[in-house]
């Protein structure tokens, strides 16, 4: 079992950045493939960020790379978002998910474990 808890999130200026935490329980967290996800009003949740168990392998949406990092802290048992040159469209709500498999996936359905969000907001 693994709970995940969000924060960091918040209102932005474009061209700003914000980081993202998920603080996790459970000791088993190093095992765990880690995602972030984010979901915009009026649409699906998508796929923003994913990082393997020891944050070896990374994997990024076309939407957000160069400009977002995911990373993990296993002693910490913390999963990160390094936002950068933030943009109005990603303004939505960021959610942490945990999966237990070998491989990192942007399919929301490999994840059992999720965060309750936290809103970030880029204004224009």
């Amino acid at each position: 079992q693994v709970q995940l808890v969000e924060s960091g999130g918040g209102l932005v200026q474009a061209g700003g950045s914000l980081r993202l935490s998920c603080a996790a329980s459970g000791r088993t967290f190093s095992s765990y493939v880690m995602a972030w996800f984010r979901q915009a009003p009026g649409k699906e949740r998508e796929f923003v960020a994913s990082t393997s168990s020891r944050g070896i392998i990374t994997s990024n949406a076309d939407s957000v790379k160069g400009r977002f990092t995911i990373s993990r802290d296993n002693a910490k048992n913390t999963v990160y978002l390094q936002m950068n040159s933030l943009k109005p469209e990603d303004t939505a709500v960021y959610y942490c998910a945990a999966g237990a498999m070998l491989r990192i996936s942007q399919e929301e359905r490999n994840y059992g474990y999720w965060g309750q969000g936290t809103q970030v907001t880029v204004s224009s």
